[in-house]
This record gives structure tokens, sequence and C-alpha cells, in this order.
């Protein structure tokens, strides 16, 4: 009689649990698909609903919180109900704990209670939480949380930071292995290439891979939701100088968190750039005619430098001198076998800059910026200084957002190495990788 009673107490905890699990559910639906239910104009407003939301199933979970307490599911419920916010509950932390303790076995509860410890700023217990899950079962969100930490935890040099990242990404694939249809998972792997691309010589295929992998994230109806993605995206997409596309990411991720601000700082830093750098293009750097002159008067092949030896070797791997070209006649992409030439007439310093940008006028007095990128701080070029661009790689931008359009052309240099200025290479130290971080929102800044 006392074995059926404890059966059937023990379906009444079933059902009551099942229950309690629905409305939590209910509630991580509301805050994941708001957008499928509030326009873009009520974003503002989603932190505050999905607050009150909690607060509504809280009010319900703490109805059947004298009978279910030491559960470990309820426990974990609940937890999972306050984690919903993006800032740390001790109250999540206890309950979770509680439920750990209760059940080792809870793979769920170990994942939330990692959250707790990421928000807490404790990045070795969020770790070894996401570790400790992994060892009840393999499972999509512990690899991809343990992907995001291993990239946050501080290295000793930059060979630890640079396994760790290598790591992370293996992680973050796995995690997308186990469902391939998960676009939360794509976002993090798109992240984790992006390091990768950051940290490990900044191969292209690298940054190939993590614009693929965000494409796949902002076709998922949550996933796209999400203001991280776009912002992240949109820095990857600004290094590679897909203005237009980079302007449309940070400003979707601005509509979708209006409380957010740097997306919009982004946004409006860019077109800034744009602007100035339009504007400059068109007035060759308001440098008077006259001076123009004189500064191109003196320009002649001798500025080559090392470029006109036979024995020069090309960014490409190419041996040879190089043949001066004028501005006009180099085409769309890279330029084999020749090099442009010019002389200095306005260098921009701006806000968050990916690269140290300057225009350059040659002796058809055609003007064209330059972008170059990974220059340290102290590295620059001065007005009237003769630069050469080996094999210069041309791109045409054409870009319009919000009404409004700019169009110009641009040579990229990856590195002031490649640069000969005033006839002299550059040295080691005028380079520095950049970098660029990526973010999560919810949780603390991953720098690369």
């Amino acid at each position: 009689m006392a074995e059926k009673e404890e059966s059937g107490e023990a379906g009444k905890d079933k059902t009551e649990l099942q229950i309690i699990k629905e409305l939590v559910d209910e509630l991580y639906n509301f805050r994941d698909c708001y957008f499928e239910t509030h326009s873009v104009e009520e974003a503002g407003r989603k932190d505050d609903n999905v607050k009150r939301k909690m607060g509504q199933a809280l009010k319900k979970l703490e109805e059947k919180e004298d009978s279910l307490k030491h559960k470990s599911e309820f426990l974990l419920q609940k937890g999972r109900c306050l984690n919903v916010s993006p800032d740390f509950s001790a109250a999540a932390e206890e309950c979770l704990s509680r439920a750990v303790k209760l059940d080792p076995t809870l793979v769920e509860a170990w994942n939330i209670l990692g959250d707790q410890y990421w928000k807490k700023g404790d990045l070795i217990a969020s770790k070894n939480c996401f570790t400790g899950a992994l060892q009840q079962e393999k499972n999509k969100v512990s690899l991809r949380n343990l992907s995001m930490v291993l990239r946050q935890l501080p290295a000793a040099n930059s060979d630890e930071h640079g396994k760790r990242v290598l790591e992370s990404v293996d992680l973050a694939r796995e995690a997308v292995q186990l469902d391939v249809s998960d676009g939360t998972s794509w976002c993090i792997l798109g992240n984790a290439f992006l390091s990768l691309f950051f940290t490990c010589g900044q191969n292209p295929q690298f940054s190939q891979q993590a614009l693929n992998a965000y494409a796949k994230s902002a076709a998922d109806r949550i996933a796209s939701s999400m203001p991280d993605l776009h912002f992240n995206r949109a820095n990857l997409f600004h290094y590679e100088e897909m203005f237009g596309c980079a302007l449309e990411g940070y400003s979707r991720a601005a509509e979708l968190d209006p409380n957010w601000g740097e997306p919009p700082e982004k946004e409006k830093q860019l077109l800034e750039y744009l602007e100035k750098v339009t504007e400059l293009i068109h007035n060759k750097g308001k440098v008077k005619t006259r001076r123009l002159r004189t500064m191109l008067s003196n320009l002649n092949t001798s500025a080559l430098g090392p470029c006109s030896f036979p024995q020069f070797r090309s960014p490409s791997g190419r041996v040879g001198s190089l043949e001066p070209r004028s501005l006009s006649s180099l085409t769309h992409g890279h330029n084999a076998g020749v090099a442009a030439l010019g002389k200095v007439v306005f260098s921009l310093a701006t806000q968050g800059r990916m690269a140290f940008t300057f225009g350059m006028v040659d002796s058809e007095e055609t003007c064209i910026v330059v972008m170059v990128y990974n220059t340290a701080d102290t590295w620059g070029v001065l007005i009237s200084d003769s630069v050469v661009i080996p094999e210069p790689n041309v791109k045409r931008h054409s870009i319009t957002h919000k009404d409004k359009s700019y169009d110009f052309k641009s040579i990229r240099v990856d590195s002031p190495l490649l640069l000969i200025v005033n006839g002299k290479k550059q040295n080691v130290q005028s380079q520095i990788p950049i970098s660029v971080s990526n973010q999560y929102h919810q949780k603390p800044k991953e720098a690369d």
C-alpha cells in the first residue's frame, strides 16, 4: 500500500513539474521569438516585458515551492526562469547549485549554472560547469558555451591564446554538427572563426568561413533576432571593406536593441568616415593648386626605391622590378607587376578606425584613397611624402545607406610593411596586428 501511495505521489510531482517546465519554456519562447509577436519599434521595451513575464512565471513557481523545493527538477526550472534575465542572479545560482548537488546528471542545470557564473564574472567556475556537463553528455549548449569561455580566459602568452582559439573553433564546429539547424550555434562558430582570423595571421579562408557561418545564423528565425550576430558580422564586413553591409548590420543591431549604445555609435563613425573620405578625394585633400603642382614636380621614378630593383620581391611573390602606372590605368582587383606612385595629400584619423587612411595624388593629379591595415599607433605618412604601392589592390565602393550615397575607389594595403615611403621600406615596428572584439551582449565582452 505504501509503495502505491509513493508511486502516485511521484506521478503527481511529475505532472506538476511538467506544467512548471512548460511555463518556463513559454517564457523563453516569449524572449527568443519576441519579434514574431512584437514590431521592431517595441524593441526598447523588450527587456522590461521579459522581466514582467519572468515575474509572472516566478509567482506561479513560488505557489508550488513548499511541496517541490527539494526536487532537483523544480530547482532547475526556477533557476532557469531567473536566468532569462541578462543579469547575474544570486537566487538562480543558489537554485542551480542545489539542483546539481541533488542530481549531478542534470546537464541543463550545469549549463545554466555556468551561465550564471559567466554573468558573475567567474570564468573558471563557468568553464568547469560546461566541462562537467559534457562529462555527463555531449550537447551543443555546453560545447558552444565552452567555446566562448575559452576565448575569454586570460592567457599567459599569445601561443596559449592561439591554442585556445583553435580549440574553441573545434568545440563550436562540434556543436553545429550536433544540430545543423541551430542558428545560435552557427553564430558562435562564426565568432570562433572571426577570432581565429585575427589570431592566426588573417588567413582569408577563416574570414570567409566566419561569414558563411554568420549567413547560416542569420537565416534562423531565433538567431536572426540577436543583436550580437548583426554587430559582430558588421565588424567583419567593416574590416573586409564591405561598407554597405557593415552599415546595415550596425543599423539592424541598433534596431533590435535600442538600449545598446555601441552599434549606433559604430554606424555613425563609419558614415562620418565615408563622408570625410569622399569629400577629401573630391577636393584632393584641400591642397592648393600651386602647392600640389610643386609637390608633384619632384615626383619621379627615384621614389620607387627597391621596387625598381630586378631582385625586388612583390607581395605576390613575383621577383623583378615593377613598372610605375598612373592611378587611372589601374584595373579593379590585383594589379600584378606594376606600382602605384603618388604624393600624400591628406591623412585621416578617425574614432574606432580599422585602417590608417590617407589620400595620394599621382602625376596626372588623379586622387585615390589608401587604407592601410595592421599599423602601429606610431606609424603614419605626412602630406607631401612620396608613397609607392607595389601591385596595388584596387576596389570600387558604391554605397547607399539611409538616403546617403558614397562612390569612390580605394587601394587596400594589408600591412605598412608592403609600402615604400620616400624611397624606403618600412621597419617591422610599423606593424601591429589589428584586433576586433566579438560581443556577447548579455555576457562579458570577448576580446581577441
